[in-house]
C-alpha cells in the first residue's frame, strides 16, 4: 500500500497496526513469539506493529491464528482494505481500463445528496460535454498507455451524469477562470463545452461559480477536489487518487471550498466570463 501524505491514510494504517499489536498482547505473546509462530523474522512483526510495513491479508490470517483470534480475521482484513482504498495509484485503479474506473464511483454519486467540486485545471467530470470528456479520456489513455476503452468510459461518465437530474441533490461547482481559457481538444470542443456550462448553470439544483483571474488574491488556487456530503473528499493527484475520510481533514476542505466560493462570481457575472472565453476562441 502506498504511503500517502494524508493523515487520514496514515491514521488508518496506524489504527490497524494498533489492533494487531493489541491482539498479540492479549494473547500473552511477544513480538518474537508471534514471529516464531508465523515463521517470520522478528523484524517483520515489529514493522507491522509499528505501522512501518502494511500487512497483507495472508499476514493478518496468520497473525489471528497465532493469537487464537480467528474470529477477528475478516474484520481486520476489511480494515486493511479500507486503508488501502484511501490511496490508489492510477496504474492500479485503471489496470482494467478507464470504463471500470468510471463505473466504480457510481455508488458514491448515487448515495450523495450534496456535492461540492472545485477545479483549477479541468472542467469537473459531472458537467463535461461529451466531446470534452472524449478528448480528456483519450489524452489519459495515451499518456498512461492504457487499454483503449475510451468510448465505453465516455458512455459510463455520461451515464453517471444522470444524477444531476435525478433525485433531490444539490451541486456546487467552482472553477478557476483559467479552466475556461486553457482547455483540451481544440477550439471547437472548448466552444461546445463553454456553451454546455451556460446551460448547466441554469439548472435549479446547480450553483456554478467562476473564480476570476486577478493579481491580488488572498486565497491562491488549490488542487482540485470533490466533497461528498461531509463523508469524504476525493482528490486527483499526478500519481494517484486520494480519499480522505478523517472528519477534521474533510472540514479543512469544506473551509477551503467556502473561501474559494467567496472569491467566485455567479449568475450574470459568471456567464460574462464564460462568454468572454467563448469570444476569445472565435
Amino acid at each position: 500500500m502506498a504511503v500517502s501524505a494524508s493523515s487520514s491514510a496514515q491514521q488508518a494504517r496506524q489504527a490497524l497496526a494498533e489492533r494487531l499489536a493489541d491482539l498479540c498482547r492479549d494473547a500473552g505473546l511477544t513480538g518474537l513469539d508471534l514471529a516464531e509462530r508465523c515463521g517470520w523474522s522478528r523484524s517483520k512483526s515489529s514493522r507491522i506493529m509499528n505501522a512501518r510495513t502494511p500487512p497483507s491479508a495472508d499476514d493478518i490470517r496468520a497473525w489471528c491464528q497465532a493469537c487464537g483470534a480467528e474470529d477477528q480475521t475478516e474484520d481486520l482484513i476489511a480494515s486493511l482494505r479500507t486503508a488501502e482504498g484511501m490511496w490508489v495509484n492510477w496504474r492500479r485503479m485503471e489496470r482494467a481500463g478507464l470504463k471500470q474506473a468510471q463505473e466504480a464511483r457510481l455508488p458514491l454519486y448515487q448515495r450523495t445528496r450534496r456535492f461540492r467540486s472545485y477545479s483549477s485545471w479541468l472542467v469537473p467530470g459531472m458537467i463535461q460535454a461529451q466531446p470534452y470528456t472524449t478528448a480528456a479520456l483519450q489524452a489519459i489513455q495515451r499518456r498512461r498507455g492504457l487499454v483503449d476503452d475510451v468510448a465505453d468510459a465516455v458512455a459510463a461518465r455520461m451515464e453517471r451524469q444522470r444524477v444531476l437530474y435525478a433525485g433531490v441533490r444539490r451541486f456546487a461547482f467552482l472553477v478557476e477562470e483559467s479552466v475556461l481559457r486553457a482547455g483540451i481538444g481544440g477550439a471547437e470542443v472548448m466552444s461546445g463545452q463553454l456553451g454546455h456550462l451556460i446551460s448547466i448553470a441554469s439548472l435549479p439544483n446547480v450553483s456554478l461559480g467562476v473564480v476570476p483571474m486577478r493579481p491580488d488574491r488572498e486565497r491562491w488556487p488549490a488542487e482540485g477536489f470533490w466533497i461528498y456530503d461531509m463523508a469524504q473528499v476525493n482528490i486527483e493527484l499526478v500519481s494517484g487518487y486520494l480519499t480522505i475520510t478523517q472528519p477534521s481533514e474533510v472540514a479543512m476542505y469544506a473551509e477551503t471550498f467556502a473561501e474559494l466560493a467567496a472569491l467566485a462570481v455567479y449568475g450574470a457575472a459568471a456567464r460574462a466570463l464564460i462568454t468572454s472565453a467563448l469570444d476569445a476562441l472565435e
